[in-house]
């Protein structure tokens, strides 16, 4: 949609790589150069009152030039968004606020098989506040048989847990799989047995349609990296809904750049939260961290928004599902329907492959190869994210001869 406006990797041939690895990091906006050139010429002329002067206002509110497109990106209110910290910290702040265990109300559900850094963030949480893992933490699986785990096992298991769910914590898409869950249903579900409700949209910001207000979830976090193409460790993003702004009693693990920006500088003891997302802010904004957002975010909009984007994405992941079944030996772990996965597919291999991720990249083709035994073979899955807004369907196609080449399975 908008390729010419990033930096292409280049393959051994001098050619563009098949840069399919999206969804681990993506690939740079030409914007970025720029932009952080800018803000080095703010520091380089203005030193400290770079915070106060300098150009658009300076440093001090730098994260409210970022809040309209990612509150855009993920559906929600822009006081409801803040790019700050990263990831797993904003996690765990936002837990620190909103799971709060009490008498029978202490369990958390999650998927079997999230990402590493949640599990870790979930089970510290949960031993942090002297809770049993093997009784007070609920993980749902796939069935026997299916890599996927169905919606209706979700909402199941919420429902049994009931009064003693203080935190349903679900991922947006599934990082192994490509799997994007139902969110709505879960967010609905969550909050009709009182329960609070959150989302790590790490591998889901900028790859799906979101509405995290409409929805109603309390919480969410991303990292700005992937899909948004914010550069290496770029701070991440979190939401905490409206309904929460004006609640104060809320406990949170407070630092300096929470605190309310007006009178922020008198150097109080006392803690008063900014309004919205932005009081969970701790350390000083990271300028340069943000600076290739600013640069990246607004292409959203010039594709024409989320829509536009799910649309080329959906284009895309068809022709390649396609593509690799008709691959003799490839097992294909992501959902067949298009509405069920995000810009992923991932595949397992039969079979020992230790070098596959370098063999592919030396045939121009960089993206993800993870060993996992799903069949007892020792195989491994291949991860493939077209990014729709610098993916075409050209090079979709060129994975296909790629792919047969290198494996020998034709």
């Amino acid at each position: 949609m908008l390729r010419d406006e990033f930096h292409l990797p280049a393959a051994p041939d001098g050619a563009p790589a098949l840069y399919f690895c999206g969804n681990s990091l993506g690939l740079q906006p030409k914007g970025v150069e720029e932009q952080l050139s800018r803000e080095l010429r703010v520091w380089r002329e203005h030193g400290v009152e770079g915070w106060w002067g300098g150009e658009a206002g300076g440093w001090l509110s730098y994260h409210r030039r970022l809040q309209r497109d990612l509150s855009a990106i993920v559906g929600a209110k822009p006081d409801e968004v803040v790019a700050c910290n990263a990831l797993t910290v904003n996690l765990h702040l936002l837990l620190v606020s909103f799971f709060r265990p009490t008498g029978r109300r202490c369990k958390i559900i999650m998927e079997s098989g999230a990402f590493p850094s949640d599990q870790h963030a979930v089970r510290a949480q949960l031993q942090f506040h002297g809770l049993d893992l093997d009784r007070d933490l609920i993980e749902v699986a796939p069935r026997r048989g299916s890599a996927t785990i169905r919606t209706e096992d979700i909402i199941e298991q919420i429902e049994r847990a009931g009064d003693e769910l203080a935190l349903v914590l679900w991922s947006g898409v599934q990082y192994y799989t490509g799997q994007f869950f139902d969110l709505p249903a879960i967010a609905t579900a969550g909050r009709k047995v009182g329960a609070r409700v959150g989302f790590d949209l790490a591998h889901a910001a900028g790859n799906v349609p979101l509405q995290l207000h409409e929805w109603g979830c309390d919480f969410a976090v991303w990292c700005n990296y992937k899909y948004l193409n914010g550069g290496p460790g770029a701070p991440g993003g979190l939401f905490v809904h409206e309904r929460h702004e004006q609640d104060d009693s809320l406990p949170r693990l407070a630092g300096w750049w929470g605190h309310r920006e007006s009178d922020r500088f008198q150097m109080k003891p006392e803690f008063v939260p900014e309004r919205g997302a932005a009081g969970w802010q701790v350390s000083t904004a990271p300028v340069l961290g943000l600076a290739p957002l600013l640069a990246g975010l607004p292409l959203f909009s010039r594709a024409g928004g989320m829509e536009a984007v799910r649309k080329q994405s959906e284009l895309l992941t068809d022709q390649l599902y396609r593509n690799l079944q008709a691959i003799r030996g490839l097992r294909i772990l992501t959902p067949e329907r298009s509405a069920d996965r995000g810009a992923q597919i991932s595949a397992y291999l039969p079979g020992h492959r230790p070098d596959l991720e370098k063999q592919l990249s030396r045939r121009g083709l960089i993206c993800d190869y993870r060993q996992d035994n799903l069949d007892g073979s020792g195989g491994g899955v291949l991860r493939l994210a077209p990014a729709p807004l610098y993916n075409t369907l050209e090079e979709v196609n060129r994975i296909d001869e790629v792919l047969r080449s290198t494996l020998a399975l034709n």
